[in-house]
């Protein structure tokens, strides 16, 4: 067995809430952050609606003017819930080795919306060739998708491990499975890890729209993401980010940091299947949650709460529920399940980052998050999914499941800290 790895910081944010508190008290209430959409015209699309993050300022999270103008909005999310995630693990980095201390972030876009804010300058709005001489040269460096961890070591001066994990939907697991082995292995003693999201641009809604994923429910943008609820239509694309500081247990304990839980087993796999669609028997993902309680030495029934995909589409519900099935048994009928997506909706890699982040509050705080909008059952998704209002209930382990497009399949397992 590796040593011992454990969450000691979080930074989040989500469109029901900035900060850890604020997003807490969004998640336990029940209170969605799904709007039609107002940062572009969308008058043309199916699907109108969207889980905007309001209110964000980088400005108070110590980024200049210079930054933002160069930086994509997902960047500066990045940046933002890094220096939370920091400050929460009250982490002075200038006092160890920023030889020992890496950066794994994920996301699935890049920066869209830098791309195509850039298109229509240098282009006239696409009526005109593009003019290399209007191109600012902070282009590249804003659309790459390693950019978030690059800034982030650099304004950290961290010299550890620098990684980019782009596996779309799923990244966000990912991004803290791979830091998790990378010190469970020895080679780092602490880890920043998560995704950045922010993916709603005209180019990318219509991505999704003209696929058919996103919901339609127009009208009723707050009870339009409901996860496995029998009147689910689609996704609800959102943005948002969710930064965890993991550390080796010895470091933590040596300079007395607050402990959220221990992370225990990492399992990923691929389905192999389609690009979109799923088998719907589950196989793969139960393969996947296999191999995290393997990894963790821990059997099925000892975990208490299952903190689901959950992305309130036709295919993955029932899916992810038939997968539930065949690794718990009978068992899964009493295990509490909960997506936290029926509020924030569904931000691509920041989903699974930011609901981790929610995983390790619930150790905290004893304290459920709700799946909201369940109000028709489905028969085929008849498991235990907390509707509606959050429940008091001390857990001693969680596992947190991911899927994505072509395929991949992700499960993290945390444990309640004990000595």
């Amino acid at each position: 067995m590796g040593r011992r790895v454990v969450i000691t910081g979080v930074g989040v944010i989500s469109p029901n809430g900035l900060g850890k508190e604020h997003f807490w008290q969004g998640m336990i209430s029940g209170r969605s952050g799904v709007k039609r959409v107002t940062a572009f015209d969308v008058s043309k699309f199916k699907s109108q609606i969207a889980a905007e993050v309001v209110d964000f300022d980088p400005f108070v999270f110590g980024l200049t003017h210079e930054e933002v103008n160069r930086m994509d909005r997902y960047v500066q999310f990045a940046i933002a819930g890094a220096k939370m995630a920091i400050e929460d693990a009250k982490l002075d980095l200038d006092s160890g080795d920023k030889n020992r201390v890496g950066v794994s972030l994920a996301n699935a876009i890049c920066g869209t919306r830098y791309m195509e804010e850039e298109f229509v300058r240098v282009t006239n709005n696409g009526k005109e060739p593009i003019d290399p001489a209007k191109v600012r040269p902070y282009l590249y460096d804003a659309s790459m998708f390693n950019t978030p961890s690059s800034e982030i070591s650099s304004r950290y001066h961290l010299k550890g491990i620098c990684t980019t994990v782009p596996t779309g939907c799923t990244a966000g697991t990912d991004s803290v499975g791979f830091a998790y082995e990378v010190i469970q292995g020895g080679d780092a003693d602490v880890m920043i890890a998560g995704a950045a999201e922010a993916p709603l641009t005209p180019i990318t809604f219509g991505a999704f729209d003209v696929i058919n994923v996103l919901s339609t429910r127009n009208s009723e943008p707050q009870a339009a993401s409901r996860p496995f609820d029998g009147k689910r239509d689609g996704f609800v694309l959102s943005e948002g980010c969710g930064i965890l500081v993991l550390e080796e247990l010895q470091h933590a304990l040596k300079r007395g940091a607050h402990i959220y839980c221990e992370v225990t087993g990492f399992g990923t796999c691929c389905n192999a299947f389609h690009m979109t669609d799923l088998p719907p028997n589950g196989t793969a993902m139960a393969d996947c949650i296999s191999l995290a309680l393997e990894d963790a030495r821990i059997l099925p029934q000892d975990i208490d709460y299952i903190n689901a995909h959950g992305s309130s589409t036709e295919q993955n519900d029932i899916f992810e529920t038939n997968a539930y099935k065949s690794v718990f048994g009978k068992d899964a009928y009493s295990i509490p399940i909960s997506s936290l997506k029926s509020m924030i909706g569904h931000p691509l890699a920041a989903a699974n980052s930011v609901e981790l982040v929610a995983c390790a509050l619930i150790f905290e705080t004893s304290i459920l998050p709700p799946t909201i909008n369940q109000e028709v059952p489905d028969p085929e998704c008849d498991l235990d999914y907390i509707p509606n209002t959050c429940r008091q209930m001390q857990v001693n382990h969680i596992l947190k499941t991911s899927s994505g497009f072509s395929g991949i399949h992700s499960s993290i397992i945390l444990r309640r800290w004990a000595e």
